[in-house]
């Protein structure tokens, strides 16, 4: 449940094995009035893919804990601008944020400092990454972050807890991104953020195969179909999408 995948990458390990209805991305009422998510499709995998379907989007493998020290690389700060990031989350001492997808925390050292005395919730599914989490929370200055074992549905936060969650290159591999984000937005206080980071699928020059990028269009589609506001979407990183929504309701 962490970053997309370079040509080259070592063998990717899969985390689980098109929209019917009136109005694409969005949940539509059954007969009883009640809300129905997007349906799931199955088809032939492609490469590095699920043959998961979900709304015109191939599900893609994700990484194994094999990858954690990928995840750490010396060029990636170079690579990604996870300091332009950081502004971009227009976080504040206090805030309650969680990492969907921490992996080995790489960014959630980095949000630990800029919330304190505020908590990081660092979420992963990788038993093995929670345990590296989890190491990292006991660390004297990482005390604020609060290692999270998450379900391949749910992410296993308390309602209404959360000020922001960030997803960096995390949704594209979502085994049931429904489901997740349902449980995402559960934990998001009235008001609060999400923020989608994901190599961008526009551009062909972005060196990241083509199922582990996502078009801004249809990150927002998918959205679509959840309680959830379109705020803004930010290109000032060198090759990945911000792209920022919030909850319904007002702080």
């Amino acid at each position: 449940m962490t970053l997309a995948r370079f040509a080259g990458y070592p063998p990717l390990i899969c985390w689980c094995w098109v929209l019917a209805g009136v109005v694409p991305g969005l949940a539509q009422p059954n007969a009883a009035g009640t809300a129905v998510p997007p349906p799931y499709r199955e088809g032939r995998a492609g490469s590095d893919g699920t043959g998961k379907f979900y709304q015109g989007r191939e599900i893609a493998a994700v990484m194994g804990f094999e990858g954690a020290s990928w995840l750490e690389r010396p060029g990636r700060q170079s690579e990604e601008r996870t300091d332009l990031l950081l502004e971009e989350l227009q976080l504040k001492p206090g805030m309650a944020v969680a990492d969907i997808g921490a992996g080995s925390g790489y960014l959630s050292r980095r949000l630990a400092p800029l919330v304190a005395p505020g908590r990081v919730f660092a979420v992963d599914v990788q038993p093995q990454m929670v345990a590296l989490l989890a190491a990292l929370s006991r660390q004297p200055e990482y005390r604020n972050i609060a290692a999270i074992q998450g379900a391949d549905d749910d992410v296993k936060l308390p309602a209404s807890a959360l000020d922001v969650a960030v997803l960096v290159d995390v949704y594209h591999e979502l085994g049931f991104p429904y489901e997740v984000m349902q449980s995402v937005v559960r934990a998001l206080r009235p008001g609060g953020r999400v923020v989608l980071v994901e190599y961008r699928g526009e551009d062909p020059a972005v060196p990241i195969k083509t199922i582990h990028k996502m078009s801004a269009a249809q990150i927002r589609r998918e959205m679509g179909a959840l309680p959830l506001v379109w705020e803004r979407t930010s290109e000032r990183l060198p090759i990945q999408h911000v792209v920022v929504f919030r909850k319904a309701g007002t702080p």
